[in-house]
């Protein structure tokens, strides 16, 4: 794909998904825009073998935009970086169509594996600012992951994880994150397993409670013979 074409593509992406934009220049000086043009630079020298050269252009757009991609990572069309301050894309990484990242995320891996050794990001999938994905397994096209979350093992599509470890908190959420990019009213397990603790509490001592009045009430009839 020539050079204007990723340029268009990459300026219609930030256009579509940023309501901050206020006027088309505001475009040239967002972080995802340029790392994403040195990225593609770097990730054509790469496949010719052209190792050092690619990492080059890789480190110094690291530099000058907080994001890292290693040029080796595979991205499809409309990946949306928003702010991207801290993100971190591993080199055996594989981006789908339209996946949204938030700063602070990192698609990385667990040690010193050698082969496919990070997460594979199918299409329209969002991650929420700081997530954390270690590890060669896939999330589903259209999930979404919650801020803050570890995830470390395959998600299905259309599902929710939030927490720590990352767990699935809804299924089948048709929803595309492209279009829906709410990364703060997710579910809340923890807040949810606390909620039906404190109702089979109050099953528990009303049920206690009723035992108590059937004892005090028998006793009464006893004694009222």
């Amino acid at each position: 794909m020539s050079f204007w074409k990723h340029l268009r593509e990459e300026f219609a992406v930030i256009r579509e998904r940023d309501p901050a934009i206020k006027s088309p220049w505001e475009v040239l000086l967002y972080p995802s825009f340029r790392v994403m043009l040195q990225y593609r630079r770097a990730h054509r020298l790469y496949e010719k073998g052209h190792y050092f050269l690619a990492r080059l252009i890789s480190q110094r757009a690291a530099r000058k935009t907080g994001i890292e991609i290693h040029p080796g990572a595979k991205i499809g069309k409309g990946l949306f970086i928003d702010h991207g301050s801290g993100v971190i894309i591993g080199e055996t990484t594989v981006i789908g169509d339209n996946v949204t990242l938030y700063q602070g995320v990192t698609l990385g891996g667990t040690g010193k594996e050698t082969g496919k050794r990070h997460p594979t990001l199918e299409d329209n999938v969002m991650v929420s600012a700081g997530a954390k994905l270690l590890g060669s397994f896939t999330v589903g096209e259209n999930s979404k992951i919650g801020a803050g979350a570890v995830v470390l093992e395959e998600v299905p599509p259309n599902c929710t994880v939030v927490g720590i470890p990352g767990r699935v908190v809804k299924r089948k959420d048709v929803r595309v994150p492209r279009e829906e990019m709410d990364q703060i009213h997710l579910p809340d397990p923890i807040k949810e397993d606390i909620q039906m603790l404190q109702k089979e509490n109050n099953v528990l001592h009303s049920r206690l409670m009723d035992l108590e009045n059937a004892l005090r009430h028998m006793r009464r009839k006893k004694e009222d013979k």
